[in-house]
């Protein structure tokens, strides 16, 4: 009866729609917002448990406006992996894209680490049939404005208009680091750049160019992808007044903010940064709802406009030193596949969806590329790979039948895959129905981190699910052996059906780790022009394969490297024949045990990696160049140094090593206070 009630309520919804769209224009805008870090409960429409202090009038209105997606997932933990999903439509394991920066030679982040990152892309192809040139092709003006970091750098190639936008602006707004988050407020003053406007808040760059594309493209169809850099850190606001209100809210003092250890939303800089991400939305929205369409005249651009608000990954929760959010019920979150760092909000509005409704079915951001195309009328790309579903049948239909997300064959989605061999998390993870299975690669020799872990999310009756554990806290793994292994086949066969890349272990670690010691050696290396052979010597384990990690603009300030299969040509060798144009390269040599020996070992000086590495003529870097980048004190700097700015943050510095005192560590080279450490600082204080 629910079912039958919602279903007359949609046709007529779709009826009174299409009963009065004389001269509707034939193609719909689309907006696409993707947020920066915003939790899944950051916004008010999404509380659970216990109530968010935070202020999301704007976006909690939005949601009464369409549909509201409780189970909404991002296709990574991170953004650059989920920038680079959405806008290809390609798995962040198909596209080897599944962390942040990327394009380096796997190396371990120091002689403690058990296993490294495997290879991965630092960016998304320039020649990807992008969304963006979909919707180009099909007669759209396309634009983007914010952060776009689908680059191993937020100004390297490609940019947005190498891969099919035809209008960007990246500028921060009022995102830029502030000197010292305590003082330098903005001001109403006219020669203050962050002026406060009549309601008190910050004047925000960003949102202005946003609202400048569609200004000026209003007359004919255009595809607006809005990153915003909130609320991703630096942690600061200029309203000294939202601050103060915060302050006094949660019970804080701004000087002594809560560290990680401390739970709940009690950070009174992030509540004011979720409250103007709202406020900018806002004045989005208004814009759409107010403004007539000039290929509709007597509509606004609202009713003729998809509107698509997500984030990129689940919250980031914070640091040892400072509690950002807290993403509970949850288990953790940004950097981790569980489901507090995959789990986003999700609200979609437009033509002949209804308003005001809630739903359970699960949906992806790889989704997205599909579910434009549907709702613009374009075809699907020949030839083009999509992995994710196209939600518009559901959108138009009955919003809470999973049955109607189908797989391009026709059949029903059942199944979500994400990949994160990275950092601390190294793990896999798959949804299925109300279960989801996690594999932890990093467990040999490690209790605490069980090989697989299965947890019952929901309970489903019906179009209906009932919680059970979304918060991850039960594992039934040996309670259900048999539906733990077939899940766990089912995502052996998956990734690889993607040829997903694994990360290996580390020989040289101090941890103890069976079978290292039989890890081979490679010896010896030469090159008859672009045809190289290595030899190796086996010490107790056979060789499985072999890749070459090669660049072909060592030393550039966006130097990057890529990586091609090397042939086991008989046992103790190894050939390869270099690409053209190859300036610098390394032998990786995995054995059976999946243990990784890199040949010469990685050593980076500065931002490049070719100090140690061989050169095109076959023979290695001097042993000079090798001592300096080997006793370089700026190299954990770099490598830590993740966005390139040479500022090292403490979220930074964290995400790049594991071990105890780490807030300590950081602290001595953070004289000041102020969450950043210069290379100078830290070059300095190092050497003392």
């Amino acid at each position: 009866m629910k079912g039958t009630i919602l279903n007359l309520a949609i046709l007529l919804t779709c009826f009174s729609i299409l009963g009065a769209d004389d001269g509707r224009p034939e193609k719909p805008n689309v907006v696409l917002i993707l947020t920066d870090d915003l939790g899944w409960q950051d916004v008010k429409c999404y509380d659970l448990d216990e109530p968010s202090p935070y202020e999301t009038p704007n976006i909690d209105a939005l949601a009464k406006k369409g549909v509201l997606f409780w189970q909404a997932y991002s296709p990574a933990p991170t953004c650059a992996p989920s920038r680079c999903a959405i806008m290809s439509g390609n798995h962040p394991a198909r596209a080897q894209k599944t962390h942040v920066v990327g394009g380096a030679p796997p190396a371990p982040l120091g002689k403690h680490s058990r296993m490294m990152d495997p290879w991965y892309s630092g960016r998304i192809p320039a020649d990807e049939f992008t969304l963006a040139k979909a919707l180009k092709q099909n007669g759209y003006t396309t634009g983007h404005s914010g952060k776009w970091h689908m680059a191993i750098d937020h100004n390297a190639y490609p940019q947005p208009m190498d891969v099919g936008f035809d209008w960007t602006r990246a500028d921060r707004g009022s995102r830029n680091s502030m000197k010292d988050r305590l003082t330098g407020f903005a001001t109403d003053a006219g020669d203050d750049p962050f002026r406060l406007d009549e309601n008190g808040f910050p004047f925000h760059q960003t949102n202005e160019d946003a609202l400048t594309f569609m200004k000026e493209n209003k007359e004919k169809p255009f595809f607006l992808y809005y990153a915003t850099w909130l609320v991703h850190a630096p942690i600061h606001t200029r309203s000294e007044a939202h601050l103060k209100k915060y302050a006094e809210r949660l019970g804080i003092d701004p000087a002594d903010t809560p560290t990680k250890d401390e739970p709940g939303q009690q950070n009174p800089f992030y509540a004011a940064m979720v409250e103007e991400l709202d406020y900018y939305m806002g004045i989005v929205f208004d814009y759409l709802d107010k403004t007539e369409d000039p290929r509709w005249p007597g509509h606004t651009l609202s009713e003729n406009t998809y509107l698509i608000f997500t984030s990129d990954n689940g919250g980031m929760e914070g640091s040892p030193k400072e509690r950002y959010t807290d993403n509970n019920p949850l288990d953790r979150g940004k950097i981790s596949a569980k489901e507090g760092g995959t789990r986003v909000p999700l609200i979609i509005t437009g033509p002949q969806i209804p308003a005001g409704v809630q739903t359970d079915v699960i949906a992806n951001g790889l989704d997205f590329y599909p579910t434009i195309l549907s709702m613009v009328g374009a075809e699907r790309p020949e030839g083009k790979n999509l992995d994710g579903c196209d939600l518009l049948p559901l959108l138009h239909g009955d919003v809470t039948d999973p049955t109607l997300v189908k797989h391009e064959d026709g059949s029903p989605r059942e199944t979500m895959v994400w990949h994160f061999p990275h950092g601390s998390a190294l793990e896999s993870t798959i949804r299925t129905g109300d279960y989801k299975l996690i594999r932890n690669y990093d467990h040999l020799n490690n209790p605490a981190n069980p090989e697989l872990e299965l947890f019952r999310l929901y309970e489903t009756k019906g179009k209906e699910q009932v919680r059970v554990d979304i918060e991850e806290a039960n594992n039934l793994a040996a309670e259900m052996p048999e539906k733990t292994e077939a899940m766990n086949r089912e995502l052996t066969e998956i990734l690889e059906g993607m040829e997903a890349s694994y990360p290996y272990y580390n020989p040289n670690t101090s941890a103890d780790l069976p079978n290292k010691e039989k890890a081979p050696d490679v010896v010896a290396s030469k090159a008859d022009g672009a045809a190289v052979e290595f030899t190796y010597e086996e010490n107790g384990a056979k060789a499985d394969h072999a890749d070459l990690i090669y660049t072909l603009n060592g030393g550039d300030r966006y130097e990057e490297w890529f990586r091609m299969p090397a042939t086991l040509s008989e046992p103790g060798r190894v050939t390869v024949q270099l690409p053209e144009g190859t300036t610098h390269y390394y032998l990786n040599l995995i054995d059976e045990n999946r243990f990784l020996r890199s040949y010469p070992e990685v050593v980076k000086k500065g931002k490049s990696f070719i100090g140690s590495a061989l050169s095109v003529d076959g023979g290695k870097a001097p042993e000079a160049a090798k001592k300096v980048a080997k006793g370089d004190r700026n190299v954990p700097f770099d490598r830590w140094d993740t966005n390139k700015d040479d500022i090292l943050t403490l979220e930074e510095y964290l995400t790049g090593q594991s071990g105890e005192n780490l807030e300590q560590r950081f602290n001595r080279f953070d004289k000041n206070g102020d969450g950043k450490v210069t290379r100078e600082e830290y070059v300095v204080l190092s050497a003392k």
